[in-house]
């Protein structure tokens, strides 16, 4: 399939921009069944290719082409979290993503403002300091047992100057970053363990010392911009990281 598939050097309509021809092809290709359901896509090397575009615009393709619902896009390369054995698809958030997999839960946000952050500016090779903060508690429903803590930090972008004052878009930090144009194309992530310190402990409602599930997001947008950074401490009960290869 994948060698027939990079055969066929695909003809863009001059007409359209280029993400939506991209878009409309898969999408013929996808519908035709030339893709079957829960195929895989060629790697974003063979499709830049394959369509002979950038990888910035493949990106944007692939984009319009979730937003069509035909596909899922995992953000990461074969690493996934998984809540109870199923995979979190987080693309549309957390809060959908759980509650696709059967979680009914509830998400606190402990505080939204604007802090600065020399090291992590450093970290993520950017001029500004100065970051939006967005903590959040999720807990199961309706015995309300807390099961992720998480902290993200969103560079004080001219995008997002209004949030620390008017709060998340319907309390969603993924439709906050939409709404403003700032949508997830690739990334990276780390997982590790972590012990939960007296703070943690209290806020999750645990023993301190605990171990938790720790992983450390950072998305970026199809220009290459870092969104954000997010680190989150996740419930060893329920979450677990998921490897393909």
């Amino acid at each position: 399939m994948i060698k027939d598939l990079m055969s066929m050097k695909a003809k863009l309509d001059p007409g359209a921009p280029k993400p939506q021809q991209i878009a409309s092809v898969l999408e013929q290709e996808i519908r035709s069944g030339v893709l079957g359901f829960g195929d895989r896509l060629q790697s974003e090397s063979e499709l830049v290719r394959r369509f002979s575009v950038s990888r910035n615009t493949l990106r944007k393709g692939l984009e319009e082409l979730n937003s069509r619902g035909l596909i899922t896009t995992k953000v990461g390369i074969g690493s996934f979290v998984t809540f109870n054995g199923k995979t979190i698809e987080d693309v549309s958030g957390w809060s959908k993503a759980l509650a696709e997999v059967g979680a009914k839960t509830q998400t606190t946000i402990l505080r939204i403002e604007v802090l600065q952050d020399a090291d992590l500016a450093e970290q993520l090779k950017i001029d500004n300091p100065f970051f939006i903060a967005v903590d959040r508690l999720r807990s199961l429903t309706p015995d309300q047992t807390p099961i992720s803590l998480e902290r993200s930090r969103l560079p004080l972008l001219p995008e997002l100057e209004s949030v620390p004052l008017r709060g998340l878009k319907a309390g969603s930090l993924h439709e906050t970053l939409r709404e403003a144009g700032l949508i997830t194309t690739h990334g990276e992530e780390w997982a590790g363990v972590e012990m939960l310190s007296a703070e943690d402990a209290d806020l999750l409602k645990r023993a301190p010392g605990l171990a938790f599930l720790r992983t450390s997001r950072l998305a970026r947008c199809a220009d290459g911009r870092p969104i954000e950074y997010v680190v989150s401490l996740l419930d060893p009960s329920h979450f677990a990281l998921h490897l393909e290869f």
